[in-house]
């Protein structure tokens, strides 16, 4: 009797050890809308923003599980969300710049209900300030990515300088960003599209904001460093600067894996800076 207890108690102890322990690293599996990138799963594209009625449960779900497809957002009345002038986002009701959002009676769509979504084939959501593109990606279950992050999962996408075949190459010459995924061969080694240019992507960090830009050393391409100094502009209070990776469309040679810029505020919209979302 005195064994058979003794093996049920040690039976429950190695269980409820096994319980605590998490799964190595090689059994993380990733949801279909993002790529696994060591032990983090990172949006396959840049984020676009959907207005959903959280009413529409079955449709919430999915974006916040990664299965929402364009055909689920059209059928579901979705509204996207994406304007290469700044000022039309002051129109949008539950949606202010601080990213404080609170319901709003009698909204159609009721607010909040603004997500995030990584899909291919549609224009990046931009002029969107840090505090938003947080918002979004927490009501989507996701999150900003950290700079370290982002710069492992840009590893390896092509830094095409001046050229742009309108096909292939990254967007770092243009008028405006491409739809999302459209450029082939504007991938990461781990299947992250348009991390270089397209449009800057706000990452969690934030730091001292930048007043001035170089570029790296040797080695490095003539990627733009825009971090550190005094922070802040003349006749102004000091702000922290929030970080942006990977340079926009019209960035030129600045834009790459390893372009940083800490020169924008949180609060601060353009028509250069959207986001992604990891998990």
């Amino acid at each position: 009797m005195k064994m058979r207890l003794a093996l049920a108690v040690l039976a429950l102890t190695l269980l409820g050890n096994t319980a605590r322990v998490r799964p190595p690293a090689g059994t993380l599996s990733c949801l279909p809308d993002a790529v696994k990138v060591g032990t983090t799963c990172v949006d396959t594209y840049e984020a676009s923003l959907w207005q959903i009625d959280p009413a529409n449960a079955a449709l919430v779900r999915k974006v916040q599980t990664g299965r929402a497809t364009l055909a689920d957002l059209a059928a579901g009345g979705a509204i996207p969300l994406s304007f290469a002038a700044c000022g039309a986002m002051d129109a949008l009701t539950g949606f202010p710049r601080t990213g404080n959002w609170t319901p709003v009676p009698d909204s159609d769509p009721p607010s909040p209900g603004i997500y995030a979504v990584s899909l291919a084939g549609v224009q990046p959501s931009r002029c969107v300030t840090w505090f938003q593109a947080n918002q979004a990606c927490l009501l989507s279950g996701k999150r900003l990515l950290t700079s370290r992050e982002w710069q492992g999962a840009a590893a390896g996408t092509p830094d095409p300088g001046v050229a742009d075949d309108a096909a292939t190459t990254c967007v770092t010459t243009g008028d405006e960003p491409a739809d999302t995924g459209s450029r082939s061969g504007c991938a990461s080694v781990w299947g992250a599209f348009d991390m270089v240019g397209n449009v800057d992507e706000w990452v969690a960090d934030w730091g001292d904001r930048s007043t001035s830009c170089s570029s790296w050393p040797a080695g490095f391409g003539s990627d733009a460093s825009c971090v550190g100094g005094p922070g802040g502009e003349v006749g102004t209070l000091d702000l922290p600067g929030a970080f942006s990776r990977g340079g926009s469309f019209g960035d030129g040679v600045g834009a790459g894996v390893f372009a940083v810029n800490s020169g924008a505020d949180p609060s601060q919209r353009s028509p250069n800076i959207g986001f992604r979302c990891a998990r």
